[in-house]
């Protein structure tokens, strides 16, 4: 378990909050070798920042004994620079509303600060969280212009000594909200050897993980002396207090759990699953190409560009009838069309036409069941066969008013899995990583192809844990735990 480290220029610039033994000087950081020994995340509030001075050197070497830094010396040079971060189309709808809202002219600049993250206008608060992501940095100064495009003209680190009263009650807030260790005591019982950080959205209808699974991984975490939290975005702020991050929400780009799993990457966290997993396996579009190169059997496939649509009759002779559709990052059986009309081809078409510039035809394989192998770091933790839903072509059937009805499964001993169906498995997943993957497979006379791989699989209660029990879980913990003990060794 990491401790919480806060560095000043002196002590008595930390007399305006409640005590906390969590304090110390940046001369004694410098020069107190043992602290390398300690994982420890390091919150650097030195008046200076630029480069080569006494806090730039807090962060530089912060970094090379294997702490975690905020900020670190990338973040520093970047502002320093001026490299500045982009914020996209709906933010700066958003901070071109809030500066319309000031009384100033245009030519003025208008500063907002951040407090890990937090500032003290609402409407803003989206725009501060991204800025914090972009810039994790203690307390910032953005200067915004007052035009409709790329209002932000710089970014900065902001001193303790420049604070008001009112903002050194925002800051002490922010910086409990961040780290809920600054004010704790040390406790006499041994503490946990890692925390982990178990990422879900409670109010998602098809999550990776049912509440079930998860208190198993809490549960098992516990007698494992791992400190595992649930989390949700909302506590993103946070993450930093960890020493790893796993994945429990469904994954997609330009969304919540890949800027996460990008922030926890850059912080030199643990992940699972990893920000280029998500990338390689929320498309697939890739998944095809990728799949094909490398010889991995496949259904018949091609792709579809909205900007030159093949015709009907072209894919019933490439593909066969009827013809599957998917949107490239669709998940639980969403974004798919069967189609068997031209009619049917066209209405889809204009569907999906909605959602992407490229889409996957695929020729229709029907299975009774699809086969899921579950794969950790390459190797094999369990198999599940996912039966379709009764009268139904898919193992989930969307009825179209909000109930979604699912097919049975059976899990398997994968002693039991045909063999050709592991070593598709197998050589698919080790193609994106050594990731958490579900890869899904359809069994065809004594052959079998590899539908696609998905990070951040399913693991619920119940059901993929019905062979195992709480070893699934166990093992997915000690995975966890080896990465974490390599890094530190």
């Amino acid at each position: 378990m990491q401790s919480t480290l806060i560095l000043l220029d002196s002590v008595t610039q930390w007399k305006p909050y409640y005590e906390t033994e969590t304090i110390t000087t940046a001369a004694d950081y410098l020069q107190n070798e043992d602290l390398s020994k300690k994982p420890l995340l390091v919150i650097n509030l030195c008046e200076k920042l630029n480069y080569l001075s006494e806090g730039y050197y807090c962060s530089l070497l912060a970094q090379a004994r294997g702490h975690k830094v905020l900020p670190d010396v990338d973040v520093l040079n970047r502002m320093e620079s001026g490299a500045i971060s982009r914020l996209d189309d709906n933010l700066q709808k958003i901070t071109y509303r809030w500066l319309q809202t000031m009384d100033c002219p245009e030519q003025e600049l208008i500063p907002l600060d951040i407090y890990f993250g937090v500032c003290n206008v609402p409407e803003m608060s989206k725009v501060a969280h991204f800025i914090f992501e972009q810039h994790p940095c203690p307390v910032l100064r953005v200067l915004f212009a007052n035009r409709p495009k790329n209002q932000i003209d710089s970014v900065h680190p902001l001193g303790l000594s420049e604070l008001s009263d009112e903002q050194q009650d925002l800051f002490a807030q922010a910086l409990d909200n961040f780290s809920k260790r600054v004010w704790r005591q040390p406790r006499s019982h041994k503490s946990s050897r890692f925390d982990l950080a178990i990422l879900h959205d409670p109010a998602e209808v098809l999550p990776p993980s049912n509440k079930g699974a998860l208190n198993k991984f809490l549960s098992q975490a516990k007698k494992m002396n791992i400190n595992a939290e649930l989390i949700t975005e909302d506590d993103s702020i946070r993450l930093l207090e960890f020493d790893a991050l796993f994945i429990r929400q469904t994954t997609a780009l330009n969304h919540p759990t890949y800027r996460l799993a990008q922030q926890a990457r850059q912080a030199d966290m643990v992940v699972i699953d990893d920000p280029l997993s998500i990338i390689r396996c929320t498309n697939k579009v890739y998944l095809k190409e990728l799949l094909e190169r490398e010889g991995v059997p496949t259904p018949n496939s091609k792709l579809i560009f909205k900007n030159n649509l093949v015709s009907f009759q072209e894919l019933e002779e490439c593909l066969g009838n009827p013809v599957i559709l998917k949107v490239p990052d669709g998940s639980f059986s969403v974004g798919m069309h069967k189609v068997s009309t031209e009619q049917e081809y066209a209405e889809a078409l204009e569907v999906l036409s909605l959602q992407s510039s490229v889409f996957l035809a695929q020729e229709f394989v029907p299975t009774s069941f699809d086969w899921r192998i579950g794969l950790l770091n390459g190797e094999v933790l369990f198999a599940c066969k996912y039966f379709m839903a009764r009268g139904h072509w898919q193992i989930y059937n969307h009825q179209g008013n909000g109930k979604t009805r699912s097919g049975a499964y059976e899990a398997v001993p994968i002693a039991k899995v045909p063999r050709h169906v592991l070593r598709n498995a197998i050589k698919a997943a080790s193609l994106i990583g050594k990731g958490l993957y579900g890869v899904d497979i359809k069994e065809l006379d004594r052959r079998s192809v590899v539908i696609e791989v998905n990070d951040n699989p399913s693991i619920d209660q119940g059901v993929e844990d019905d062979v195992l029990g709480d070893e699934l879980y166990r093992l997915i913990l000690r995975e966890f735990m080896d990465r974490l003990e390599q890094k530190r060794r």
